[in-house]
């Protein structure tokens, strides 16, 4: 579990940092002065002075912000303040931490393809690189009190009778799985690089839903591709996954509205680490690309117009676009820390519905 909860902050880091690069580098680009770029939330751990913008990490490692000179418009007339820069110049410096989430996703999904993405096979595909791999062990079945689990590469299986097979199709494993139900059989599977051996006995009498020996499997094979090939592979790889992104928040957001929303698909910090665990059994390549999909989900989040997050922020700056003149910066400050209060309440909304989930 230490592991895993380690493995959950090196991906937030990842993901904060790519999102807080983007502020600050346009803002850089720009001359703008940036006071602090920060990891985590106050109060802060140890920070570093390096010219004029302070470098810090803080105790609550559950996002990051980089702060902007004059961003909330009381300095507007500072030729270096956020405020003081043209509508555009604004408007990229904000979408700058959106764009570059897009950016890391396509730089996982496209380093996924050049070291080789795991990719589903059907039984007749002759990859030479097919493995059998257990996506799902039941409770209280034969395969879970043997010590199996998700993520585990079935290797062979050897019967009493000495008679066995090298697990390369999916219906071999289920024929052969079925043929000794109420025998002893012995399974050799690999687990993080290691080859492991157990035995279990398949079950005589099998209820609906469940296999004789409780695990449900899949057939996958790698997909490596070139360098020019990756990048455009990457691309499309980014591109849909936006989209279904894309239509399961506005799924979400449409059943919020309608009265019928449910936490039961959305997962918080905790939900996440539980996440990371089941990724993690699979290799390092899923933990990549578990981490383009939260890359995507973060730049999607922080593009809607609400206070707090960057689209509150730019659909502020229209609204000045629009009526010729800022706001006061206190009306400004007061609105997006009440959208930043709203927000924290969801967080620990989804995260008490994360701790009731696990508890079930």
């Amino acid at each position: 579990m230490l592991l895993t909860i380690l493995t959950f902050l090196i991906i937030l880091l990842i993901l904060v940092l790519a999102h807080e690069f983007g502020h600050f580098l346009f803002a850089k680009l720009a001359k703008v002065k940036v006071e602090e770029f920060a990891f985590g939330f106050p109060p802060r751990l140890f920070s570093v002075q390096k010219g004029e913008t302070k470098y810090s990490f803080n105790l609550f490692p559950l996002g990051g912000y980089v702060k902007i000179f004059g961003e909330e418009g009381n300095e507007a007339l500072e030729p270096r303040s956020f405020s003081g820069q043209r509508f555009l110049t604004k408007v990229l410096i904000i979408a700058a931490g959106v764009l570059f989430n897009f950016l890391l996703a396509y730089i996982l999904f496209t380093s996924g393809f050049i070291i080789g993405t795991p990719i589903p096979l059907s039984d007749s595909d002759a990859n030479p690189s097919a493995s059998i791999q257990i996506t799902e062990v039941q409770l209280g079945s034969p395969a879970k009190e043997a010590g199996l689990e998700p993520g585990d590469r079935i290797m062979s299986l050897l019967g009493a009778d000495q008679e066995g097979i090298s697990a390369f199709r999916v219906s071999e494993v289920q024929k052969f799985i079925k043929d000794h139900r109420g025998q002893e059989i012995s399974i050799n599977y690999a687990r993080h690089g290691e080859v492991h051996e157990v035995r279990a006995m398949p079950r005589v009498e099998v209820k609906e839903g469940e296999g004789a020996l409780g695990i449900a499997m899949i057939r996958t094979g790698v997909e490596k591709l070139g360098f020019f090939a990756s990048l455009k592979k990457g691309f499309t790889a980014t591109v849909e996954m936006t989209r279904a992104t894309t239509i399961a928040l506005f799924g979400f957001f449409k059943e919020i509205f309608s009265g019928r929303s449910s936490f039961e698909g959305v997962s918080g910090p905790i939900g996440i680490v539980n996440l990371v665990g089941d990724f993690s059994r699979f290799g390092f390549i899923f933990l990549i690309q578990l981490t383009a999909l939260l890359s995507i989900n973060l730049a999607l989040i922080n593009i809607i117009p609400f206070p707090g997050l960057d689209g509150g922020r730019i659909f502020f700056l229209l609204l000045e676009k629009i009526k010729g003149s800022p706001f006061h910066w206190k009306i400004t400050r007061t609105v997006h820390a009440a959208g930043f209060v709203v927000l924290i309440v969801m967080m620990i909304l989804v995260t008490y519905h994360d701790i009731l989930k696990i508890n079930s």
